[in-house]
């Protein structure tokens, strides 16, 4: 567990959690064996405890997040997910390849909701993706012939260990 971050989850899950914490607790669990099973760090789990002892169960329940709200439904953003797996190429554009605008202009498109591409980022990462390189190559690669110069050239030309 890194320092100082929110513990990850939903306001549903984080309540969930928190009430377990405590359900642990009262069955004589210590903090740190209650933050191991939770995969929380014990000192959240003390902060829990110490809410619940000064104002018991209501200052465990789950808040309203603060922020802007989100421009796409849960609902939608699933479709959207589910539209990103089929691919670039099935969305029109010419290669399989999705890129922060290709992925604005899809939910300008099928939605009418506008994200700039600086954020599409943040977004993707809520939805479980992660950025990823595509790998280039030139078109005209022979693969025959690589293979070829790698057993002959190569095998030839790189160093060899000292006896």
């Amino acid at each position: 567990m890194i320092w100082g971050m929110r513990t990850a989850g939903s306001p549903a899950e984080l309540e969930t959690k928190r009430m377990t914490a405590i359900s642990l607790l009262n069955g004589g669990l210590l903090p740190h064996e209650v933050a191991r099973r939770l995969d929380v760090n014990r000192r959240t789990v003390r902060k829990w405890k110490s809410l619940y002892r000064r104002r018991g169960k209501p200052a465990l329940r789950a808040r309203p997040v603060s922020g802007r709200p989100l421009k796409l439904a849960a609902t939608t953003r699933e479709r959207l997910r589910r539209l990103l797996i089929k691919g670039a190429g099935a969305c029109g554009f010419e290669t399989d390849l999705w890129t922060c605008p290709r992925v604005a202009r899809v939910i300008r498109r099928e939605y009418g909701v506008d994200y700039h591409p600086d954020h599409i980022g943040r977004l993707l990462h809520g939805l479980g993706f992660t950025p990823q390189k595509a790998m280039r190559q030139a078109r005209e690669r022979d693969e025959k012939g690589v293979r070829k110069w790698m057993r002959t050239t190569w095998e030839a030309t790189k160093k060899k260990p000292a006896d």
